[in-house]
């Protein structure tokens, strides 16, 4: 047997032990501590320093005409997303107007930062300056310098200023390459929150290729650095102190931030400034096609062992691909050495290339890899073309055609396109295919969104003219053990898409 003496020896070493484990525990933090001072420099006191004085307030002035009405006063139609929305809606709140009937001068306040200095060259958001009237550059010494518009990008939000670099001594900082930025790394915001001027936060990188659904080329670095109202078009920082993003967005219900802020990654917004600098607009790549997303049921249609790239849906005429280097159907997997892994990606790597450069890019067609070498266009000029394409809706007349035959199929009620067709539908001469006359409730072409008046071109990528040739297309399909038919549609002014139907 043990003894008392033995136990109580026991019982006190235990419950050492066990109070040993809970001051551990209790003392984490210490032992952690040094491990995020290595990482986190305990003060960003230098760095900011060295910093701030490259960082500007950017001023705007607007006049907007009077209302009608006696004593009214127009509210400003600001930009969507502008950081001073709330301050116009508690200054115009209630507020009596000119009775005098003549313009309003109303004001706005935002960020920029110097990237040229012998040059006086400063960047800033497009929202922040937008019909601006005047717009001053206010610096960290309060001295203050009128501004000119040197270009803007709506599609990045971007605007570049001058002003005159002999008015004031400036700093200026430098872009710093965004695609080595890792979420986790520590990075810096210098503004102007709310008008307050010269603020410092710190934060990390919280994640990377944001889609926010604001433009075209979304691919926004995600911060927790607080920005709030008045930090749009300032700087993010690497801990080098190079320029890594520009400030341009937020998340919040109440205004104020929560810790979801979005910046413009330096990869994109650097060559839109050289553009802006170069030129006065920009200049971007352009392919020429129309692209949607290619689902799994498609992946599945064209034989692809995984659903990536970009499924060309349509081929603009007289675009840089009208010659039949990439066709419809065709899917994108690789552009110019770069992976497609979504459709979204093509069009920011296109428009990041430059105009006139012949790129190889990387196809599936018919379930066949290949590829084909393109020389790209100016998409400032390709959306002219577009817009002008799109809005052909020369429509066939007569109305003696023959009578229209017609065949049931996947819930859709099919005939032949015709004059008398194209004049009930409204379809463009251009046009080629069979038509769809009517769609069944419930059915699986309703589900997908199928309307009468669209034409189908194709069928899992072979042409089809008449509604014979849908339905032996279909029963081919069926034969051959496939579950989805893929039918490539057009709509009335010749927009191609592609749909998948079920065949069950």
């Amino acid at each position: 047997m043990i003894s008392d003496t033995l136990l109580r020896a026991a019982r006190r070493t235990l419950f050492a032990g066990a109070t040993a484990f809970v001051v551990g525990i209790l003392a984490v933090p210490s032992f952690v501590t040094p491990t995020i001072a290595s990482d986190g420099p305990p003060s960003v006191a230098d760095l900011a320093e060295r910093l701030l004085g490259a960082v500007v307030n950017i001023s705007t002035s607007q006049t907007v005409k009077g209302t009608e009405g006696p004593g009214a006063v127009p509210m400003p139609q600001l930009p969507e997303g502008s950081p001073f929305q709330d301050f116009f809606d508690d200054f115009f709140k209630n507020r009596n107007g000119d009775k005098g009937g003549g313009g309003q001068k109303v004001q706005s306040l935002g960020s920029g930062f110097v990237i040229d200095a012998e040059q006086g060259i400063v960047v800033t958001n497009n929202h922040v300056i937008a019909d601006a009237d005047d717009i001053e550059v206010n610096f960290s010494d309060g001295a203050t310098l009128k501004a000119t518009l040197i270009g803007t990008d709506t599609k990045t939000d971007v605007a570049v200023l001058k002003v005159d670099p002999k008015g004031h001594k400036l700093t200026a900082v430098k872009f710093g390459d965004s695609t080595r930025m890792r979420v986790g790394d520590w990075v810096m915001a210098i503004g102007n929150p709310f008008g307050l001027g010269g603020t410092v936060t710190v934060g990390i990188v919280s994640a990377r290729n944001r889609d926010i659904n604001s433009g075209p080329y979304d691919d926004f670095i995600q911060t927790d650095a607080a920005i709030n109202r008045g930090n749009s078009g300032g700087p993010l920082f690497n801990a080098n102190g190079e320029v890594i993003g520009i400030n341009t967005a937020i998340i919040s219900p109440s205004g104020g931030s929560i810790g979801i802020g979005f910046s413009i990654p330096s990869q994109l917004a650097a060559g839109v400034v050289d553009q802006l600098r170069q030129f006065g607009e920009t200049r971007r790549g352009w392919l020429g096609v129309r692209i949607q997303p290619v689902t799994d049921d498609i992946a599945e249609s064209l034989g692809m062992a995984t659903a990536k790239g970009a499924l060309v849906a349509g081929v603009i005429k007289g675009g840089p691909v009208d010659n039949g280097t990439v066709q419809a159907g065709d899917v994108i997997i690789k552009f110019d050495g770069k992976d497609i892994h979504e459709m979204r990606d093509l069009p920011r790597v296109v428009a990041e290339s430059p105009v006139g450069k012949a790129v190889d890019v990387v196809i599936v067609r018919k379930g066949v890899e290949q590829t084909v070498k393109v020389t790209l266009g100016r998409l400032e000029d390709g959306e002219k073309l577009a817009k002008g394409e799109n809005g052909n809706t020369d429509q066939g007349n007569g109305d003696k055609a023959p009578p229209v035959s017609a065949a049931s199929v996947l819930g859709m009620t099919v005939g032949e396109l015709n004059d008398q067709t194209r004049q009930k539908f409204g379809i463009a001469a251009d046009v080629s295919g069979v038509v769809i006359t009517d769609v069944a409730k419930d059915s699986a072409a309703a589900e997908r969104g199928i309307q009468p008046g669209e034409v189908i071109t194709e069928i899992a990528q072979e042409s089809v003219g008449t509604p014979k040739d849908v339905m032996d297309r279909i029963g081919a399909l069926k034969q051959q053990g496939r579950k989805n038919a893929l039918l490539m549609l057009a709509s009335k002014t010749g927009e191609l898409r592609f749909v998948t139907i079920r065949m069950d």
